[in-house]
This record gives structure tokens, sequence and C-alpha cells, in this order.
């Protein structure tokens, strides 16, 4: 069956579609930039899922389909999901999978009310949040500097998220689902300096900050981390992703094995990750 995967040229969507070519299926990818496809065994579709009038014929012979809950204007939650879930089940559109954003926005409950079989996508942390967050400051310096090294974090592989996302729209028994998707153990901000040090064999090092001193800092001179990138870099902002680093909820530092249990195969780990991604933390800034 074909299968629609949007967001394809982001970072989880390119390991949807790796992932579903790899198993011999058939896909169509949305994107604004049809240019920025980097293979030719998929169909291309130009289109903006934040705009329901380029989404016409998108749909089209498509059985299932991987959608995202953001997209406009980079990380916002969309405003058209019922349209988009209309446009799906005209369609004939069977199965969904969806990659939940920071917000949820209007496409979760147009899915949750519709008829289609659904399986929510629940990433704790990406680890590939760690190459916009570290990649600039350890190419550039070799030093990481910010409060609470010791934080515990569920970080997740992104081509694990692919393949629980390729599997879920390709065999029974996933529809109603949400699964809440995290790397194989808990992981703190040293350990990762550690393992990227390992993996890059370069001399990495975590300054620690005191809270004080990282809100002072901020405050006047944000970092360019993603969290701000997506909910601004107010004041308001810089103490809550403070107060989540000092004390992060329980869902923030539990391990699940949903990948395992998807999959059939374990989740891969940071130093996995930290081997994948040696070359975005070498050379110059």
């Amino acid at each position: 069956m074909t299968v629609l995967v949007t967001g394809a040229t982001g970072t989880v969507g390119r390991q949807v579609v790796r992932h579903l070519r790899e198993a011999g299926h058939p896909v169509r990818v949305l994107t604004r930039d049809p240019a920025k496809v980097d293979r030719d065994d998929v169909e291309v579709v130009a289109g903006d899922l934040a705009d329901t009038a380029t989404l016409a014929g998108a749909f089209d012979g498509v059985e299932a389909a991987h959608l995202i809950t953001f997209g406009k204007g980079g990380y916002l939650p969309l405003d058209n999901g019922q349209q988009i879930v209309d446009l799906a089940e005209r369609a004939g559109v069977r199965t969904v999978s969806v990659l939940n954003g920071w917000h949820e926005g209007t496409l979760e409950p147009a899915v949750r009310a519709s008829g289609l079989a659904w399986t929510f996508l629940a990433p704790v942390e990406f680890m590939a949040n760690t190459s916009h967050d570290w990649g600039p400051t350890l190419r550039a310096t070799g030093v990481v500097r910010e409060p609470y090294g010791d934080r515990p974090s569920p970080a997740v592989h992104e081509s694990d998220i692919g393949a629980v996302a390729a599997t879920v729209l390709t065999t029974d028994g996933h529809a109603g689902q949400v699964y809440r998707l995290t790397g194989p153990a808990l992981v703190t901000p040293k350990e990762k300096i550690r393992l990227l040090a390992q993996a890059t064999g370069r001399d990495l090092r975590f300054e620690e900050l005191t809270h004080e001193q990282a809100r002072a800092e901020w405050m006047t001179n944000p970092p360019d981390l993603l969290f701000f990138q997506i909910g601004g870099a107010s004041p308001k902002m810089v103490d809550l992703l403070l107060s989540v680093y000092r004390d992060a909820p329980e869902i923030g530092r539990t391990v699940t094995d949903a990948v395992s249990t998807v999959t059939g195969r374990p989740a891969r780990s940071f130093a996995d990750w930290a081997i994948d991604h040696a070359d975005e933390f070498t050379g110059p800034g």
C-alpha cells in the first residue's frame, strides 16, 4: 500500500520514509520544498500541511498517512486539523500515525473524533535536539555551559521514532494507542558530553552553572536552545525552562518500552546516537 509521509524532509520524517522504503512500501512524500527530498525512490508532492489549499490530491490513492501536529510558522500548531482529516477521509485513508508537537493544536482532536484508525506518537525528548542545542557551541568551543548537569532524560533516537511510525502504519494492532517513546535508559547532560567526546575523539567539557548564573545570563543573552526557538526567550520562558531542569515532571524522567514493544528491536542508546552524529560536533563552528 502507498503511505503518505508529511514533514518528510524533517528529522523524523526522513526516518519514517527510510524505514517504510526498507520494508518495501511505496511512499509519497509531502513537502514545501521538493528539492530537499534526497532520494529518487519516492513519489514527491509539493504542498504545505498548514495550507489546506495546497493539499488537493495529496491523499488520493493513499491508505495510510504519517501526520505531524505542527508546521505553521515552523513549530506552531496547525489550525486546519479538521480540514486535513476531512481530506484524508474523503480520499479513503484508513490509518494514520500522528507525531505530537509541543502544543496540541487542532489536528489531534480532529483525528480522535474521526473514523480513522489512529496512533499517536509522543516522544518525551528527541536525541536530535542535541545537535541544535549544542552543535554550534561544541564545534566552536568544545564546552557546554548549563545548569543541572545531572538532570536525567529518557531521550529517544529519531530512527526509533521513524521505525515505530512505519510499523504502526503498516501492521495491525495499534489503533487507538498513544505510544510515549523514549530511549532505553536515562542519560544526563554530563553523560551526553562524555559520550560525544568518545564518539568524536575531542576534549569536550560540561561547565555547570548555578541556577542564578544561568538565569542572569539567559535573561540578557538567551542561548539558541530549541526550547526558546519554539516558545520564545522571554523571562517567563527562561524561568520555565530552569524549573523543568531543576525538577522535571515524572513523565520527563521515565523510560518506557514502547519502541521495543512496537518494533521488536531494542531502542537505540545515546551512545549509538553520538556515533551516528559525531560529524555534527567536529570542526569549526
